[in-house]
């Protein structure tokens, strides 16, 4: 119902978005149109943060509130949201695991074997990172990776479902693995993470 309402209030023919001026910004899109243009790409990303689909679009349905309640004051619609999305996904991990932490705890054995929080969510932001761009892979591509990684066959085995030469997907997957690990390197993910 809360996301009903957000959307109605978003989409819906509400008020004309204004600038302190009072003349509609031409470089920035109204409402209705961020939402249509960007509600899927930010449900991927908070996906992608989260691995949950219910939880992301709860983050996206809240990101869109927040914006709209301080639409006159952002210059950047779009990349405000990102930021408030991701703000609030990396605030839910948190709290997660403090959840989890707090129900379970962990024995004192291996008190010095828990991971910082700020490592954890430099892993869980870098995996979200990598299924962001792993969804974003065109066919063939993504396809490589889904039969290596996630069905575990081999060369020989791919080559077979796909109809390309061992050496060919060998040299694919090289190539789409470089992709993705300078893609994570441009937004600063390197390393163990």
């Amino acid at each position: 119902m809360a996301k009903q309402a957000a959307q109605m209030m978003i989409v819906g023919d509400s008020k004309e978005q204004k600038s302190a001026s009072g003349d509609s910004p031409a470089s920035r899109p109204d409402m209705r149109t961020l939402f249509l243009n960007e509600e899927g790409p930010l449900l991927r990303f908070a996906f992608g943060l989260l691995g949950r689909r219910e939880v992301a679009e709860e983050m996206v349905q809240e990101g869109f509130l927040a914006l709209f309640e301080n639409y006159d004051e952002v210059e950047n619609p779009r990349a405000w949201l990102y930021r408030a999305i991701r703000n609030k996904s990396l605030n839910e991990i948190r709290k997660r695991k403090r959840e989890v932490i707090g129900n379970e705890g962990l024995p004192e054995s291996r008190a010095e074997e828990r991971e910082a929080p700020d490592e954890v969510l430099g892993r869980l932001e870098a995996v979200g990172q990598l299924r962001l761009m792993m969804s974003e892979l065109g066919e063939p591509d993504g396809e490589l990776i889904r039969l290596k990684y996630f069905e575990g066959l081999a060369y020989r085995e791919i080559a077979e479902r796909t109809k390309l030469t061992v050496s060919n997907v060998g040299y694919r997957l090289h190539h789409v693995l470089k992709e993705l690990a300078d893609g994570l390197r441009h937004l600063g993910i390197e390393g163990k993470q």
